[in-house]
């Protein structure tokens, strides 16, 4: 399994990189099946335990999509916002990370409460910051970071995690990079 594989606008998915991909299901936070690269799971369950013991709560709200969930989603929110909101915020096909099965959205769950939607999600910034501190101690780099919009081609979203593996994500982490950046400069 190759985790810096890098899957974004520049960068398709392809067909090939399915044939290492094992993957898990288990329940998102709202209670439906979702799937997860099995190493990328179990530094999730770990790293969840570990935010538990400084009282902070997170869930699972999007992992693994194939190519015709993410036709779906775009679709969907075609139908809902309109072309222009998908073009702006929705990665074309073959182009999220999703699809790799080591991309992780992060619900919070907050006095009990989880966010549900982006918007709620802003509300609570201060506690993805709280939880960026301790992703590469688990394997982990916050995918999508706040001013390097214009390296990952996406805008800032707390929420989205991605796997890399420790080693690579504490050199990603304390050097301030993004994966195309750490790609460039080390690979």
């Amino acid at each position: 399994m190759n985790y810096l594989t890098i899957v974004n606008k520049s960068n398709l998915i392809k067909d090939s990189y399915y044939k290492d991909l094992i993957l898990v299901v288990c329940k998102d936070a709202f209670g439906n099946d979702v799937s997860v690269e099995k190493v990328t799971y179990n530094a999730y369950i770990a790293l969840k335990k570990c935010l538990e013991t400084i009282g902070i709560f997170v869930e699972l709200s999007s992992a693994y999509r194939s190519i015709e969930q993410q036709q779906e989603i775009i679709d969907e929110y075609a139908i809902k916002y309109g072309m222009n909101y998908v073009k702006k915020y929705v990665a074309p096909i073959r182009t999220s990370e999703h699809h790799t099965g080591l991309a992780l959205d992060l619900t919070l769950v907050v006095n009990g409460k989880k966010c549900s939607n982006n918007e709620e999600a802003f509300m609570y910034e201060e506690i993805y910051l709280e939880i960026h501190k301790y992703l590469s101690d688990f394997g982990f780099i916050l995918r999508y970071p706040k001013g390097k919009e214009n390296i990952t081609g996406y805008l800032y979203e707390p929420w989205h995690i991605r796997y890399v593996g420790k080693k690579v994500a504490d050199l990603i982490y304390k050097n301030n990079l993004t994966l195309e950046e750490y790609i460039l400069k080390y690979r």
